[in-house]
């Protein structure tokens, strides 16, 4: 029972499309519609596939046949059926001897199994050669019928009036097909067919050639009307279908043809009216087109300007440029060809200028054009006005001129003729002939005595036939020279001028008698001069000139080259530089000549100065000057001046030694003075504390003038160094006073200082300041009066800190200002001593270290002002920081 289940469920596999693969002793194994293997253990089993539709067929039978052999050998044991009975029931077992087995079952079935198989294969082959054959005899003639169709299809392309260029892909050669009239001049090759410039209009050949890149680069369509060179039309559409690009031309004829010849006409001239009007906007006068009923149609940028309006505002507005008297007479003036052309005034543009109007009218409208004459009218007046500026200026000249014309009639003259000639105004205002001023001069006595005057004129007035100017010259009886020149014109007529050389004769012989003045003088100088032309060569000597250089006459008087003439005087003065220096400052070519100087000293002792001297004619003077008694002078100056300065320097040097030797006993001095006037030492009288008293001031002055001159000697060395740092400007000048408050006391001296609380501070040396402060204050108390008053005050003017201490004593001379800063140099003030010198020497050194600056002012009997002026920033500290 369980297996015949499983052959009755293998049976419903198979109905339900379950197809057997294999078999096994152990049984069936089924695969699923749309797999691709299923395989089984065990031996003899095969694969299926569904690729071929046949041949999965031809498997399921012998599959089924299998099957069926095999569920039969099994079923019989089930069933219940002997051998005998099987052999009854299955013809062909009763061939087996004996009982049958299940292997005997099972190998009889697969024998049936294989019979049946082949049976099936052959039916199933048979079938499958029919079904071949039948397919390849339909495609056989499905593919006669298409070769068919395709030749119907050429037949019908390969015509004569149209062609098709087709270009499969886009690296693929282009397919041509059809035929184009021979008249349109398409070749029939389709190489010289494809190369579309060779018979295509070269415009016509570019936009298709354009077109057609688009239509194979980006598929897009287009249709053209193209012109041949030999003047037919022809259609040009491009598409794309199946992923080609398919190019038609076609010709045109007939109504076709007539309409794009009228469409190529109208393009062209479209065209060449736009050209035109193009060139009437850009013309500078106003243009304008009217149609037939009169109104206007189209105007240029002039017309719109001159109107004061836009183009499209002057059309649709009617706008006129001419007034109504001025059309008016347009209308009326016309001609019988519609034409007219009047010069009219017109106001355009605001201005009033002078037009030359044509207007031109046809049945279909008119045209008009206005040309601004204003220009020309304003040149006529112009040349009109040079002309009587020129005749103006022919009358101011001193040359006398007088121009005839063809006919020989005077036609112009200026002032200096008829002043020259004596001739009345008259009687040249009436345009005489030229044979009657002739004669009018002749009477004057104007002309030159002639033995034949007739034979004179007629060769005078031979100049009307001449082409070449003649000059001839004319030496009056009363003593002048006139130099004539006769110049004739291209068109008749002649151009006389009449100069009066008389005074430039006169000029000549002066000049020459000049030259001969000039020479002797030069001959005469004892400084050497020679004069070299823009050639270089040896113009102008002198005697001295020779004499220097050793020189022969002979020689310079053959003007020789000046590489020639310097190079002989090398053998005195052996130096090629300076020589050569001179050559190139005489025969150079610079733009801008410069005089050159220098000193030669010659070996045999004599120092020579030479100068040159650029000449407006293109020529260089060169002088010598001997100098050697000059330099001899200069040379013992130089020595002596050289020996004073020694001198100072060890003045200097004394000085300071000395003071530095000074100091140290003055300083012992200083001090026994002031034990001596200590009560711990012992009690003085009072004549002993006013001697000690003396003393001990006397060392104090001594011992500041000691200090002042250290400290000149320290900056005359140039090591002088400022402690620089922020200084309070109150505190420096208190500082200051407190040391001449003893002083101040000992003057009776009122001491007034004006320093604002806001000074602030600013960079400097304290000690140097208190210094500078200090002295300026004793300098101002040393010229005041007994009871005066001393001003110090302090502003800041930027960056600039001032100091100004005033006095109101005795002042000081003008004569004395200038010397007032020097150093041990002092003056009387009244019944005072005068000071040692040195305290404004101190002042400004000190000021000018800082990088500041010290002025005075001073009027006699009104007092004294000394200005001192500080910067901010010392320069010494800005390059410190800039370091």
């Amino acid at each position: 029972m369980p297996d015949v289940g499983n052959s009755r469920a293998r049976s419903g596999a198979t109905r339900h499309g379950w197809i057997p693969c294999e078999l096994s002793e152990s049984g069936a194994t089924g695969v699923a519609p749309g797999s691709t293997r299923m395989t089984a253990a065990g031996t003899g089993g095969f694969s299926c596939a569904n690729r071929n539709r046949p041949l999965r067929m031809l498997r399921r039978s012998v599959a089924s046949a299998l099957m069926a052999s095999t569920a039969l050998a099994l079923s019989l044991p089930v069933l219940g059926l002997s051998s005998s009975s099987a052999e009854a029931a299955i013809p062909g077992l009763s061939a087996f001897d004996g009982p049958l087995n299940s292997l005997e079952v099972i190998a009889f079935a697969a024998f049936v199994g294989t019979i049946a198989f082949g049976v099936a294969s052959s039916v199933g082959m048979v079938r499958n050669r029919r079904r071949a054959q039948a397919l390849a005899a339909r495609l056989t003639e499905e593919n006669g019928n298409l070769k068919l169709r395709l030749d119907r299809l050429e037949g019908v392309l390969d015509t004569d009036d149209q062609r098709l260029v087709i270009w499969p892909s886009s690296d693929a050669d282009p397919i041509v097909l059809g035929g184009l009239d021979s008249a349109s001049g398409a070749p029939r090759s389709a190489a010289q067919f494809l190369a579309l410039g060779t018979w295509l209009h070269p415009d016509s050949a570019a936009r298709l050639e354009a077109r057609i890149s688009r239509l194979r680069d980006e598929g897009a369509p287009f249709s053209l009307t193209l012109q041949a060179r030999q003047g037919g039309f022809i259609e040009a559409s491009g598409r794309t279908a199946g992923g080609w690009a398919i190019l038609r031309l076609r010709d045109l004829t007939g109504e076709r043809a007539r309409h794009a010849d009228l469409a190529h006409d109208h393009a062209r001239l479209n065209s060449d009216m736009t050209t035109l009007k193009a060139l009437l906007d850009s013309l500078d006068g106003p243009v304008w087109l009217r149609d037939s009923e009169g109104r206007i149609s189209w105007v240029n940028r002039a017309y719109a300007a001159a109107v004061e309006s836009g183009a499209d505002e002057a059309v649709n507005g009617d706008i006129e440029l001419l007034d109504t008297a001025g059309r008016r007479a347009m209308s009326e003036g016309r001609d019988d060809d519609g034409r007219f052309k009047a010069r009219l005034p017109v106001v355009a543009a605001g201005r009033r200028h002078v037009f030359d109007i044509i207007d031109v009218t046809r049945s279909s409208g008119s045209a008009g054009i206005a040309l601004d004459t204003s220009e020309l009218e304003q040149m006529r007046a112009e040349l009109k006005r040079t002309v009587e500026f020129h005749a103006r200026t022919l009358d101011q000249l001193a040359t006398a001129v007088a121009i005839f014309g063809a006919d020989r009639r005077l036609q112009f003259h200026n002032a200096a003729f008829q002043t020259l000639f004596g001739l009345d105004p008259a009687f040249l205002e009436g345009g005489p002939d030229d044979g009657a001023v002739l004669d009018a001069m002749r009477a004057a006595r104007k002309l030159p005595e002639q033995a034949d005057y007739r034979q004179w004129q007629k060769k005078h007035l031979e100049s009307y036939q001449s082409l070449e100017p003649r000059e001839v010259w004319w030496h009056l009886p009363d003593g002048q020279t006139l130099r004539v020149i006769a110049n004739p014109h291209a068109k008749g007529g002649v151009t006389y001028i009449y100069e009066n050389v008389t005074e430039r004769i006169e000029l000549e012989s002066r000049y020459n008698a000049l030259i001969r003045v000039q020479g002797e003088t030069l001959d005469h100088l004892t400084e050497a001069v020679a004069v070299f032309g823009s050639d270089g060569r040896l113009r102008l000597w002198n005697p001295a000139f020779a004499s220097f250089w050793q020189l022969d006459r002979e020689y310079l008087e053959e003007s020789p080259h000046v590489s020639t003439v310097f190079g002989t005087c090398a053998r005195l003065f052996p130096d090629p530089g300076a020589w050569k220096s001179l050559t190139t400052t005489i025969t150079g070519l610079a733009d801008n000549r410069a005089r050159a100087s220098g000193r030669m000293q010659r070996p045999d002792g004599n120092v020579l100065d030479y100068t040159t001297v650029p000449l407006p004619d293109g020529g260089t003077l060169v002088g010598f000057v001997n100098v050697t008694d000059s330099v001899n002078v200069e040379r013992a100056l130089m020595d002596k001046n050289e020996a004073l300065r020694e001198a100072d320097q060890l003045k200097n040097t004394f000085v300071q030694h000395v003071s530095y030797e000074l100091r140290s006993p003055l300083t012992n001095i200083i001090g026994f003075a002031q034990l001596l006037s200590d009560p711990k030492f012992g009690t003085l009288t009072e004549k002993q504390s006013e001697y000690t008293d003396y003393i001990m001031s006397s060392s104090s002055a001594l011992l500041a003038i000691i200090n002042d001159i250290l400290d000149l000697a320290t900056i005359d060395a140039g090591i002088m160094e400022l402690d620089l740092g922020e200084v309070v400007i109150s505190d420096a000048v208190k500082g200051a006073i407190e040391g001449v408050k003893d002083r101040l006391a000992e003057a009776r001296i009122d001491l007034r200082v004006d320093v604002p609380e806001d000074m602030g501070s600013f960079v400097a040396d304290e000690r140097r300041l208190r210094q500078v402060l200090y002295n300026l204050i004793s300098n101002a108390i040393r010229y005041s009066d007994e009871g005066g008053v001393v001003e110090l005050a302090c502003t800041r003017a930027g960056d600039e800190i001032r100091f100004v201490v005033r006095d109101h004593g005795c002042g000081i001379a003008k004569e004395n200002i200038d010397s007032v800063f020097s150093r041990f140099v002092g003056h009387t003030s009244g019944a005072r001593r005068r000071g040692a010198g040195l305290g404004l020497a101190i002042v400004r050194s000190f000021v000018e270290l800082h990088g500041g600056a010290v002025e005075i002012q001073s009027e006699m009997n009104i007092g004294t002002t000394v200005v001192a002026k500080f910067p901010q920033k010392p320069k010494a500290r800005e390059r410190d920081a800039a370091e």
